[in-house]
């Protein structure tokens, strides 16, 4: 029971909640402008907000291919949290002062999300209550200690440790051993910030196409500004700025600049209030777990439980999934980790399934990049991670832009960091399906009693480039 007649894709329940938007006047002709922002997720419009806040002179184009938000912005776990793709491999690269930095923009950029949404009128179900992470087998345990640790190494000595008692007061997972938390996260709804975002920066005067999809973009060359192509016409600007995260394979020449990880999510019918008095949950923290393949879940503003996991990974040839409809194998997989998360969910509803894409950098590092000279620049990568972290690449690349080269943004490790291109076709394919393959053997292993990580999974993590 629970998974019949379920709405599946329609890009997500948080659309299916908020309203999918009709998408506004196209492109039709070529134009002019000083920056070009390609894409109209989060990322985008973040940085048309920011840039245009701070010189509202500026001639200001974004294009999108869909709607605002249609894509991961849209989508995803409505996790507004400190974490970010590449800590440990920027420490490495280029000194742990320079992380211990950029975790510390990221605390502050979650609070500047809010501090944003209360200012401009954004509705987006936020709640503050932090963000939780649980284990319940003895490997899991052992890995949620050592993270503990580390995040004190860097600084974050507000992450709490917590025993099973203190765990599960917050919130009652079955067979909890453990947890943690952190005061730097809150619940957000996805489409309502997307929406609300679109809204703001045209009432600021940015121009937004939408319906309008940029099949390549080109650098400024013999006298020729920077331009994004499309169909109907090109824009041309002195900067160009590419914000197409999990999209940017579609683009001319990006097949291999960054992976579409496919992620998916369900969502049951609102619960009862006696289900949240045995479960709590009161504090409407983000919760997740230290699984190899991890879930990420929500307490969502009517008292469903929105949760996602990997379901098909990645599909072949860096395709994307036709507006977020998801296989039964994924929804039958989500919900079991649901029901072994709450057995009391057991007999609960499935209401909506949906997927998405995320953009993965081969070393699984997120970067903010502009340079001056071809007029081209872009952010993303963010590994799941990019609720919070769009703003911060959003307000960094707007230094860059407006050569506030001296910034404290602009000096942060993520900026200008070289990643290397995905191998190609069949190798990306088998090479991922493998090392996720490995992680739920790994977690199996784990769940069946094995007390400490599978090297199995140590490998993957090798091979994969995570860590």
């Amino acid at each position: 029971m629970g998974t019949s007649a379920i709405a599946n894709g329609g890009v997500s329940f948080w659309y299916a909640e908020a309203g999918v938007p009709a998408p506004r006047t196209p492109l039709d002709g070529s134009a002019e402008a000083d920056v070009c922002i390609v894409g109209g997720g989060y990322t985008g419009l973040w940085t048309a907000y920011y840039l245009k806040k701070a010189d509202p002179g500026l001639r200001i184009t974004v294009l999108e291919q869909r709607f605002c938000g249609y894509g991961a912005s849209g989508r995803n776990g409505g996790w507004l949290y400190n974490g970010f793709a590449g800590r440990g491999a920027f420490a490495r690269r280029y000194g742990k002062p320079g992380a211990v930095a950029m975790q510390q923009a990221m605390n502050r950029s979650v609070d500047e999300v809010i501090e944003v949404c209360a200012a401009e009128g954004i509705e987006a179900d936020i709640v503050k209550g932090g963000m939780m992470e649980v284990a319940y087998t003895p490997a899991q345990l052992d890995r949620l200690r050592g993270y503990v640790a580390t995040e004190h190494a860097y600084g974050e000595t507000d992450q709490v440790l917590l025993g099973a008692a203190e765990a599960a007061a917050r919130i009652s997972v079955a067979g909890t051993l453990g947890g943690s938390w952190t005061p730097h996260g809150a619940r957000i709804q996805p489409a309502k910030l997307a929406r609300g975002l679109a809204r703001v920066v045209r009432a600021l005067g940015v121009t937004v196409h939408e319906g309008t999809a940029v099949r390549e973009i080109l650098p400024a060359a013999d006298g020729r500004p920077a331009r994004a192509v499309t169909a109907t016409g090109t824009v041309s600007a002195r900067y160009v700025l590419r914000a197409t995260e999990g999209f940017t394979s579609a683009l001319r020449g990006e097949r291999r600049s960054w992976l579409p990880m496919n992620s998916s999510m369900v969502v049951t019918e609102p619960l009862p209030r006696e289900f949240w008095d045995s479960v709590g949950w009161e504090g409407r923290e983000t919760l997740g777990d230290m699984a190899h393949a991890y879930m990420y879940a929500q307490r969502t503003a009517d008292d469903r439980i929105a949760l996602g996991g990997r379901g098909v990974p990645y599909r072949f040839g860096s395709r994307t999934d036709n507006d977020g409809r998801t296989a039964q194998q994924t929804v039958d997989q989500l919900r079991e980790i649901m029901v072994r998360f709450f057995p009391a969910a057991r007999d609960v509803r499935i209401a909506h399934a949906w997927s998405g894409v995320l953009g993965v950098p081969r070393d699984w590092c997120s970067t903010v990049e502009l340079d001056r000279a071809s007029g081209l620049g872009w952010a993303g990568g963010y590994v799941g991670s990019g609720v919070t972290t769009t703003n911060l690449a959003a307000r960094t690349l707007r230094d860059l832009v407006l050569r506030e080269d001296g910034s404290e943004l602009t000096g942060l490790p993520w900026v200008g960091h070289q990643v290397r291109r995905w191998e190609p076709e069949p190798l990306r394919w088998i090479g991922v399906h493998g090392m996720y393959a490995a992680y739920h053997a790994a977690d199996r292993q784990e769940r069946g009693g094995r007390t400490t990580t599978s090297p199995i999974a140590r490998l993957a993590d090798v091979v994969s480039g995570r860590h």
